[in-house]
């Protein structure tokens, strides 16, 4: 007689276990679910894992000591053997053996029986979120998040505020789980809405083309100088609009590409061309030479007068190919910070000048990894220093 073990809403267990190896492998979980005949439990199953992959149950397989490979262990430090003797004869790491020993067997007494339960008890689940039991490290974290601050920014600041204490330690992930993972809420759940997408559930992310219509006298970014797709040379930016309700109101975002400074243009009267030529030529006309070379901008129809910006600001302008948004890839993640303090649908017109230039100077005292954790400010301010 074959007994079946049955998961979560009558399938068998191992359905469940076979749908989790393959999205920790890397399928979507869409995919995952079709593979093993259930995409209703698959929906299911990553939902109440909160939509992160690292939640699903592990599998029992040999990544894990046994009890008898626990014995053999014993057995071979009374015999003397080393760490890798005792892996020689196990098919075990020397490093997983040590590991083992010191993790389980106190006061140089190791004993199989006892090992294996200590090993049991570290396993059990729910576990305690580190950030639910430290309350210092929960308010770090959570003053951070006020701060627009995400969460990766918060664990590198934590790295380099508190390097002897390792207490004061998390990963940003633990961070993404508190919030977003029912059961594990060490932070307060409204601080989801300080990441920047808002959500209280994570989301794969889609990308969709948009098409424009063809502008005269367009030079294409195949033609822009390699030394701007490297990022090696600063006075690169990268340019486009973020649109208010039913496109009725915009505000023009430039991001330069070595350094990620942000200037906000304001456009309060429209964003035709006219309106977002004299913009750009006040914003743009006014920077150092030194870090005002090109600009490659979306197809959009709000770029008619790119010629006359180009005569006014001696900034060469490149336009992306159709269907492209990763051509302008660092604007593209500023256009996505930007939404979390202008959301979609409202009046972009109702902003003023200086709301702008304070949002801007946020976005430009934000730590960035890709920056080793300097911000773009202080990234800009080296590169005038070196070009004085």
């Amino acid at each position: 007689m074959v007994v079946v073990v049955r998961g979560r809403g009558g399938l068998p267990r191992v359905v469940r276990e076979r749908f989790w190896e393959l999205v920790r492998s890397g399928v979507p979980p869409r995919d995952a679910g079709v593979a093993v005949g259930s995409r209703e439990g698959a929906r299911r199953w990553f939902r109440a894992a909160g939509g992160v992959k690292g939640n699903g149950p592990g599998p029992v397989s040999g990544r894990y000591l046994s009890l008898a490979e626990r014995e053999e262990i014993a057995v071979g430090l009374a015999r003397g053997e080393s760490c890798a003797e005792i892996g020689a004869r196990i098919g075990r790491a020397a490093s997983t053996i040590s590991r083992e020993v010191a993790r389980n067997g106190p006061a140089g007494r190791y004993r199989a029986v006892r090992a294996q339960a200590l090993a049991e008890q570290r396993a059990r689940r729910p576990k305690a979120a580190k950030l639910a039991q430290n309350a210092e490290l929960r308010e770090w974290v959570q003053a951070g998040l006020g701060r627009n601050w995400s969460p990766e920014q918060i664990s590198a600041a934590l790295a380099g505020e508190f390097g002897d204490r390792p207490e004061m330690r998390v990963s940003h992930e633990t961070i993404y789980q508190s919030i977003y993972v029912q059961g594990r809420g060490a932070l307060r759940r409204e601080l989801a809405a300080s990441l920047r997408t808002g959500r209280a559930l994570r989301k794969p992310r889609r990308t969709e083309g948009e098409r424009r219509g063809m502008i005269p006298g367009m030079v294409m970014i195949s033609e822009r100088p390699a030394e701007a797709d490297d990022r090696a040379v600063p006075g690169h930016w990268e340019g486009d609009l973020i649109m208010g309700a039913r496109n009725g109101s915009a505000i023009g975002t430039l991001v330069e590409r070595s350094t990620r400074f942000v200037l906000l243009l304001h456009l309060p009267h429209g964003h035709d061309p006219a309106s977002v030529a004299a913009a750009m030529t006040e914003t743009m006309g006014g920077l150092p030479a030194a870090i005002r070379r090109s600009l490659t901008w979306d197809r959009g129809k709000e770029m008619g007068y790119h010629a006359q910006i180009s005569l006014a600001t001696d900034l060469d302008i490149y336009f992306c190919d159709p269907h492209s948004p990763w051509q302008r890839g660092s604007n593209e993640n500023t256009n996505g910070l930007l939404r979390q303090y202008f959301p979609k649908g409202t009046d972009l017109s109702a902003h003023s000048r200086e709301h702008l230039a304070a949002v801007a100077g946020e976005l430009n005292g934000r730590p960035r990894k890709t920056l080793g954790w300097k911000t773009p400010a202080q990234a800009l301010d080296e590169v005038l220093a070196a070009a004085a």
